[in-house]
């Protein structure tokens, strides 16, 4: 089941389940006020079942605007958790190599803060690069979608974007490689109803293109994640509570070749079997 957030064509903010793929179901109708209320109950699959079958107001996918599917959700992303991570975060930065070595094979997961709801970019808005960057780049991550109780309630795509010269000048800039206006998007939908092994199956492509041409394409698999799901959300709740509930993007195993830098104008698009695609244009910030 596809739970999202839009905007119909009276530009309200609604709350829909995507049926068929082509259309959505306006749950608001039926008085869910809010996401978040739903992620807390005890089963999300039978409480959308019961909603479903009501009859409620449908639209076209194309007749709305999708909308960030989360609400008052802190997002908080993991590091070095695919072994090409790895690789590349050594490769960026001799002065950083050891450390990253270390963290990928250490029990303690790497955690950062990444954005608060309210800095998330939505499905089909831009993106952004730092004009005080070279070398800016996507990073496709399937987002765990928690709720307050620390459970995995659901899987969305994020974009992790990511100013790699400046994370690879000293580590203790992370911060400011990592968030800043427009360094995260989430979207287009939150899977709701699939386990572990279900999304390991899954396979992430990137896609950018620049001029309406291909200018970097890749692909790897969940599978690839070394940690396990409730292994790095165990360590994000230690002596930290979320009354609302988190996202957490689980690190990205797909990155683009040394010499390549993001542009303004290009278009990334990230898809994720069985949730979507996630498609963002890029401004420079």
């Amino acid at each position: 089941m596809k739970l999202c957030r839009f905007q119909n064509p009276q530009k309200q903010k609604r709350i829909g389940l995507i049926v068929q793929e082509a259309a959505v179901l306006d749950l608001t109708a039926a008085g869910l006020g809010q996401m978040t209320s739903l992620l807390e109950t005890d089963n999300p699959v039978a409480e959308l079942t019961k909603l479903r079958r009501q009859d409620l107001p449908r639209f076209a996918l194309g007749d709305v605007r999708l909308l960030v599917p989360i609400e008052h959700q802190e997002v908080w992303a993991v590091g070095v958790t695919y072994l090409r991570s790895k690789k590349a975060r050594m490769e960026e930065s001799n002065f950083s190599a050891t450390a990253y070595d270390r963290v990928y094979d250490a029990a303690r997961p790497e955690l950062f803060f990444k954005a608060i709801s309210d800095k998330v970019v939505a499905p089909g808005e831009a993106v952004g690069i730092r004009k005080d960057a070279r070398w800016n780049v996507p990073e496709p991550e399937l987002a765990l979608v928690i709720n307050s109780r620390g459970l995995i309630v659901g899987y969305t795509i994020g974009n992790d974007m990511s100013a790699r010269d400046i994370e690879g000048e000293n580590l203790l800039y992370l911060p400011q490689a990592k968030i800043y206006d427009r360094s995260c998007a989430i979207g287009p939908c939150i899977v709701i109803g699939e386990d572990e092994a279900a999304a390991r199956t899954w396979k992430i492509q990137l896609q950018i293109e620049r001029a309406e041409k291909t200018v970097f394409h890749g692909e790897t698999s969940v599978g690839q994640i070394k940690r396990t799901f409730e292994e790095l959300v165990s360590y994000l709740f230690r002596s930290q509570t979320f009354p609302g509930g988190a996202i957490l993007l689980t690190g990205t195993g797909i990155v683009p070749p040394d010499g390549f830098s993001l542009q303004a104008g290009d278009r990334i698009r990230i898809s994720i079997g069985g949730i979507g695609t996630l498609e963002n244009s890029v401004v420079e910030v």
